[in-house]
């Protein structure tokens, strides 16, 4: 059974701060090449970003944050660029994960593993394990993720674990053996970089997220853009399939457009 609700089945708990925020980090390569520096210059200058949001999420009350570190499509990359960032991934999980540990981050990697080093995947599980127990914010990295395959591999384990039948599957079957089954589904989609497709990224599980295009680069994203970010969720009418009429009689008082809602006659009394 799966921990969270299904957007499709059920109706989230939604809030002005976005419980789960996935974010594809888009342009380090030309943030680089604007100041004539080569790409990896700019991956390397996005780790740095990465940290800051991560500050940044957990200052804000997020609970989870998935980040797009690696496609299953980024292997047709110039080789020596996709051999730097298996360096630059190797040297993160050896220098970054005890940190996260320090500031009771859990850290889990979502994505096909089977054509990481050896060594990767070793840094990997052992960063899962050391902390397993922390809950300031659960930190995803998706790493040689796609969407597709989620979906494909979620449904062969879930075959595999019902192998006497052959239909009549639902939701609730397939959603424990999808790559993010043990966070709700985002909230929020951040795209920086400038370009609007989701580029094969949670494509089951971004179904009613609300989508955040903007054409800061990912180097240059810092705390006060992911806030632009947010005030722009909270602008959001989050109706899931119902009318703004059912949403605002469910909600009881009134959202105004700064986020907040209006004051209820017992409080202006």
């Amino acid at each position: 059974m799966a921990l969270f609700p299904s957007s499709t089945q059920d109706i989230p708990p939604t809030g002005d701060v976005p419980r789960h925020i996935a974010i594809i980090m888009d342009g380090n390569g030309r943030w680089a090449k604007k100041r004539f520096m080569p790409r990896v210059a700019g991956h390397k200058r996005g780790v740095e970003t990465v940290r800051e949001i991560i500050k940044a999420c957990i200052e804000r009350g997020v609970s989870y944050l998935t980040l797009f570190a690696f496609s299953s499509e980024n292997w047709r990359r110039p080789q020596e660029e996709v051999s730097f960032l298996m360096q630059l991934f190797l040297r993160a999980l050896e220098e970054e994960v005890a940190k996260l540990n320090e500031n009771n981050i859990r850290f889990r990697v979502i994505g096909d593993l089977s054509r990481f080093d050896p060594q990767i995947v070793d840094l990997i599980r052992r960063g899962e394990a050391l902390t397993v127990g922390n809950a300031a914010l659960t930190l995803t990295v998706a790493a040689n993720y796609g969407g597709r395959w989620d979906i494909l591999q979620a449904m062969e384990k879930m075959l595999a674990a019902c192998p006497q039948r052959r239909s009549g599957f639902s939701e609730a079957d397939l959603a424990p053996h999808l790559a993010l089954n043990y966070g709700p589904e985002p909230d929020l989609f951040i795209r920086t970089g400038g370009e609007q497709r989701i580029s094969n990224f949670l494509l089951w599980q971004l179904a009613y997220s609300e989508l955040y295009f903007t054409d800061t680069l990912w180097p240059e994203f810092d705390a006060a853009a992911l806030d632009q970010a947010i005030a722009s969720y909270q602008q959001r009418e989050r109706r899931f399939g119902r009318t703004s009429e059912q949403l605002q009689a469910d909600s009881g008082p009134e959202r105004l457009k700064d986020g907040t809602r209006s004051p209820t006659a017992s409080e202006n009394a």
